[in-house]
């Protein structure tokens, strides 16, 4: 079964401040899944984001 982070746990598997990971969420950047009012991210998609970001950033250089 695949892991589900929280906001505040994603922010700490990509490296960043917790604002990013619920800014990605509100522009529709990142799947994500809603349990009532708690939102969460799958951790494929962090995955795929962090790939994808990645290429964007090597093609880039």
């Amino acid at each position: 079964m695949e892991r589900i982070y929280t906001l505040d746990e994603a922010a700490k598997v990509m490296g960043t401040t917790t604002s990013f990971p619920r800014r990605l969420v509100a522009q529709r950047r990142i799947r994500f899944v809603e349990d009532g009012l708690l939102v969460c991210i799958p951790e494929s998609a962090i995955d795929e984001f962090l790939d994808e970001r990645s290429e964007s950033e090597r093609r880039q250089t």
